[in-house]
């Protein structure tokens, strides 16, 4: 019988990196070449492709591919009917949502949505943003726009929908928000067919599981330590943790061994506490995956 193979979209661009960067971290490693549109994997039964994020759905949908990962903002544009598997959040920059929104120059007289009335819009989200203003009863000219959207008003457009992560880009070029339109985060999406099978189902969903994972441990850390038992509620009290604590027993009666997992940014401030509890021999150590 030969062997099955999944086609797995990788969104090419500005989420190429932070999403090989995931997938290392759950255990599977992507090669790219500079003259390639097949990236290397190292799992047999996977064949990845290089696809731009705002095409991925389109291509999962038609079932030229049973997977990709793309963004929720490039779904909702292409109306694509896909499976979405489970949300990642991540993206080039930040572990924050992206987000659509709707801007004017900072001297434009424009201060609501009903005030574009007849302007020009330009935005490479058209979709997106014909049905928000459909939304809010308003008819414009809105145009797609190839490039460098922020620089398009006052002249060339009367506002623009653009997506941002920190909105400094939109701060230099003297815009302003008017309206948020749409947060998005990234999705591991499936082919409505291809997820009805068996196989497939059971292979995107160990992905799911292992990527999800991975995030879930990010700015976490394991703390370890003994505690004499009569000093164990002391040092409970100070643990906020993620789960109940486990508590094991040692070969001395009187003292348990301790295992936690915490925020990385509490453990500063908590492992002196821990110490003047009662803890001893208190280790902190990384944690690459967390599956509930």
């Amino acid at each position: 019988m030969p062997e099955r193979k999944l086609k797995l979209g990788i969104p090419a661009g500005s989420l190429q990196e932070a999403t090989a960067a995931l997938f290392k971290k759950a255990g599977y490693n992507i090669t790219f070449s500079s003259r390639s549109y097949y990236p290397q994997i190292d799992d047999v039964e996977i064949e990845c492709l290089l696809i731009r994020a705002q095409e991925m759905a389109r291509y999962v949908e038609e079932g030229i591919l049973d997977a990709g990962i793309t963004g929720h903002d490039w779904i909702v544009e292409t109306q694509a009917k896909v499976v979405e598997i489970c949300e990642l959040v991540f993206s080039k920059t930040s572990r924050r949502p992206v987000r659509w929104v709707l801007c004017v120059p900072n001297t434009s007289p424009i201060k609501t949505v009903k005030d574009l009335e007849g302007k020009r819009i330009a935005t490479e989200a058209v979709g997106l943003t014909k049905a928000f203003l459909a939304k809010h009863g308003v008819t414009s000219r809105v145009e797609f726009s190839w490039g460098a959207t922020e620089v398009k008003p006052p002249r060339l457009a009367d506002a623009i929908v653009e997506v941002t992560e920190t909105g400094s880009s939109l701060k230099a070029n003297d815009l302003r928000i008017l309206e948020e339109v749409l947060q998005s985060t990234t999705r591991l999406i499936a082919n409505q067919a291809a997820y009805r099978d068996p196989w497939t189902k059971t292979k995107l969903d160990n992905i799911a599981l292992m990527l999800r994972s991975c995030l879930a441990a990010e700015g976490k850390v394991g703390i370890m330590m003994n505690v004499q038992r009569k000093d164990l509620p002391e040092v409970l009290s100070k643990l906020p943790a993620l789960q109940t604590p486990t508590v094991s027993s040692l070969s001395d009666p009187d003292w348990v061994a301790l295992n936690t997992i915490v925020d990385e940014s509490l453990v500063r401030t908590m492992m002196p506490e821990l110490r003047s509890a009662g803890g001893r021999g208190i280790v902190e150590y990384a944690i690459n995956k967390i599956i509930d």
